[in-house]
């Protein structure tokens, strides 16, 4: 994981360093218009994919997000199916965007996200009993029914739990891992919470799961899910030469940062307020447009106009 940084930071440092090359402030070609996006099916990617869909609308581009694993996204990088992907979580994605950066087959365009955290977690009660680590699991084997509560099947977290349980880590050769999606996933969780049972289970932060539920992320996952409980860099990735056939796109997508609390501003409002995924995002945009002239620094319409005067019109900041 170390070389995967060391890696990751040489890309990153070297696509930078081509940025004024990449024609900054130049429109794309009318072929740049369609940018074809990916989701997990993950609540912050759907978050964090609505506010660049709402940027590149107010630009005159149209986006296509589709919704597949994370294993088809890479391929997609891959073979140029997809064009940008804001959720490559490090070090968990590492063995899919290893190779992939190594091989030049994919772009690192920047760190959307830093100090963000994904490692597995209990309800405070059951740390409380007794299980603050990894190491702690086992010896409550039957209260946990042997069983690890992970998203959906292929994900690189429930891959590093497999190889975790294949390696008999901890004690856990003989439990199991109940794959399901992100919103399934949590249904159990609050079932299990309702009645103060016993679960463990993936957990990431930002996400609304950190306010909705009193839980306790656990230590001592380092070989499996990186130090600091599974500290966390989200990255976002483009297929080969995207940033140099749109460059106006690519330096949208180079320049585009979250924060933990507006990412999970938009979260709630999908997951609490049951709110469109756009209207979330264009609520928080609206409340706190700050951040929105630096995105756009440099940045124009499709055809060529300034940015930012098309994007404070559209979200009606004027």
């Amino acid at each position: 994981m170390k070389a995967m940084s060391v890696a990751a930071g040489m890309a990153l440092a070297g696509f930078l360093a081509a940025l004024p090359m990449a024609q900054a402030g130049a429109a794309d070609p009318a072929s740049c218009k369609l940018v074809r996006m990916s989701d997990p099916g993950w609540t912050d990617i759907t978050a964090t994919n609505a506010v660049a869909g709402i940027l590149l609308k107010a630009l005159g581009y149209e986006q296509r997000v589709e919704t597949v694993a994370v294993p088809i996204t890479f391929q997609g990088l891959r073979t140029g199916q997809i064009d940008v992907f804001l959720g490559n979580w490090m070090p968990a994605q590492s063995h899919l965007a290893g190779p992939l950066l190594e091989n030049k087959e994919a772009d690192l365009l920047r760190a959307n996200l830093e100090n963000a955290k994904f490692t597995l977690a209990v309800p405070d009660y059951v740390a409380e009993a007794g299980v603050r680590s990894f190491a702690d699991l086992d010896k409550f084997a039957d209260k946990f029914e042997s069983k690890i509560y992970g998203i959906d099947p292929g994900a690189p977290a429930n891959q590093n739990i497999d190889r975790m349980i294949g390696a008999d880590a901890f004690g856990l050769g003989d439990w199991s891992l109940v794959p399901s999606s992100e919103q399934g996933m949590l249904a159990q969780v609050n079932r299990k919470a309702r009645r103060d049972d016993w679960i463990v289970f993936l957990a990431w932060e930002p996400h609304p799961m950190n306010e909705k539920f009193d839980i306790t992320y656990l230590s001592g996952g380092d070989e499996y899910f990186g130090a600091n409980y599974g500290g966390t860099t989200i990255n976002t990735l483009a297929r080969r030469g995207y940033a140099q056939d749109c460059p106006n796109a690519g330096r949208l997508f180079s320049q585009l940062v979250f924060t933990t609390d507006m990412e999970n501003a938009i979260m709630q409002g999908i997951e609490d307020k049951r709110q469109d995924p756009a209207v979330a995002a264009a609520e928080v945009l609206k409340a706190d447009p700050g951040p929105i002239a630096a995105w756009l620094d440099g940045v124009t319409t499709l055809g060529g106009d300034p940015a930012l005067p098309a994007v404070r019109q559209a979200l009606k900041l004027d």
